[in-house]
């Protein structure tokens, strides 16, 4: 298992994954319809939640139509080239 940082709960790392496997940028409604389909068993509430934490620790990025799409650091983190405590401290 990926190390993750201390803010980062274990559906965010399934919401980034997910984004990163399949190059997707979605709205919080598709992406919980998406991770149901594909077997995760999240609330619709916890994705909206959790994706403006994401988003305001660099790891996933916001448009203007609201749509989330995951960022070079995130990348990098699931690549293994930043680990869990150089996300630790991003505010």
């Amino acid at each position: 298992m990926r190390p993750t940082p201390g803010w980062m709960t274990m559906t965010d790392l399934v919401i980034l994954e997910f984004l990163n496997d399949h190059d997707l940028e979605l709205a919080p409604k598709p992406l919980y319809r998406n991770l149901n389909r594909h077997g995760h068993n999240i609330g619709y509430s916890t994705v909206r939640g959790r994706l403006p934490e994401l988003a305001e620790k660099g790891v996933l990025a916001k448009d203007g139509d609201g749509y989330y799409q995951l960022t070079e650091l995130g990348r990098d983190y699931l690549a293994g080239e930043i680990g869990a405590d150089d996300l630790e401290n991003i505010e």
